[in-house]
């Protein structure tokens, strides 16, 4: 998996410099990232395999796909369990709830916590596009929070948690960002735990951008090459993004955010390493024009208002010192803890990205086996 996940991100980065008619298309197989997830899926995904201890099911809640991770180890029917809805990472176009790490990882959850686990098959990159990812979590969340189905699941209504790792840690900041704000939920999370979350595609040029940008397996050019084909977004951009051409100071649009993202405000000085702010004054206003989303809050959740940052629950962040969204998950924590959150930052000098899923068989990393442990015990301590 490791080798895969290598050579994949060296081969997405030189994709990224020739045209979408590549050899998948050649091949008849459609577009590249449903022949990547295909092939990743092909000897990793695996069918619902219940255990002695965790009851896992394929079903569907609200018509959004899920796998569900059932501990069965209270003997006294009064008993409650606790929930956590997760969502994979995957950069919006890979991976799967049904994967083997995935699955490795919520089965453990489920057991370690004696909880229930909803793990979010939501659709993929090119198949749906931003805002649709947000919905199907969205409405998986919803389901899952009704007084009914709680019960069902025998799931104490207030110890529920979101959490989920790279562009699934961006979901479900996210809709934890909806959540906290729609009146119609009585439900309210207990916990947001993110694990090396994408939280925003307006400065390529933080110093982690600066000092992982060629680092595996999560590459900065492939990292804006995922944004836009989240959002949509024309792949000629990727030039523009990586030299921070969309928020130039002439382009009043971004102003705002620019403001919000000040990272040499935000990161505290052990992370600035004496990296400079890169920001044009004359820009490219093409790229805001044509790919709008790059200001939506949905798809940025660390440029959110103070005002909703303040709604947002208990939270835990996981950052990683090799890993390109490093200051994402910084600047986020500090944000949170400005308005007031509650924020456990955990950081790995020796972790980089993706790391977690390496705490399985068949590779056996020991910052990934650490990040699983420490994660799910915060998860045991705190929800």
């Amino acid at each position: 998996m490791l080798l895969f996940l290598t050579c994949y991100g060296k081969l997405l980065k030189e994709w990224i410099t020739i045209t979408d008619s590549n050899i998948a298309h050649w091949m008849g197989l459609g577009h590249y990232q449903t022949f990547l997830n295909l092939a990743a899926n092909f000897l990793e995904e695996l069918g619902p395999e219940s255990t002695e201890t965790v009851k896992v099911e394929d079903t569907a809640f609200d018509g959004v796909q899920v796998r569900v991770f059932e501990a069965g180890k209270n003997t006294n029917d009064a008993e409650l369990k606790r929930g956590v809805i997760y969502i994979h990472g995957g950069g919006w176009a890979l991976g799967s709830a049904r994967i083997r790490s995935y699955d490795y990882i919520c089965k453990k959850i489920a057991d370690v916590l004696n909880a229930v686990v909803v793990s979010v098959e939501y659709r993929l990159v090119p198949e749906v596009y931003f805002p649709e990812q947000i919905h199907d979590v969205l409405q998986v969340a919803k389901h899952f929070l009704l007084l009914e189905v709680l019960a069902k699941y025998s799931v104490d209504p207030h110890r529920v948690a979101i959490s989920g790792d790279s562009a699934g840690g961006n979901l479900a900041a996210a809709v934890s960002q909806q959540l906290a704000q729609d009146r119609s939920v009585t439900t309210r999370l207990k916990l947001q735990a993110l694990i090396y979350p994408a939280l925003q595609a307006l400065d390529f040029n933080t110093p982690s951008y600066q000092q992982n940008m060629d680092i595996p397996i999560l590459y900065r050019s492939v990292m804006a090459r995922f944004w836009l084909e989240y959002l949509k977004g024309d792949t000629s951009f990727v030039k523009p993004l990586l030299v921070n051409n969309h928020t130039s100071f002439d382009l009043h649009e971004a102003a705002a955010v620019r403001a919000i993202l000040n990272w040499t405000s935000l990161l505290p000085p052990s992370f600035k390493k004496g990296y400079k702010p890169v920001i044009q004054t004359l820009g490219d206003p093409r790229v805001i024009q044509e790919v709008p989303a790059l200001l939506d809050v949905r798809a940025a959740p660390l440029i959110a208002d103070n005002e909703v940052l303040q709604l947002l629950p208990k939270t835990y962040i996981l950052t990683c010192e090799h890993d390109v969204l490093r200051d994402d998950g910084i600047m986020y924590a500090k944000r949170l803890e400005e308005a007031g959150i509650e924020v456990t930052h955990d950081h790995y000098e020796d972790g980089f990205h993706g790391c977690m899923i390496f705490g399985t068989w068949p590779t056996y990393f020991s910052v990934g086996i650490r990040t699983m442990n420490n994660y799910i015990n915060w998860l045991s301590q705190n929800l």
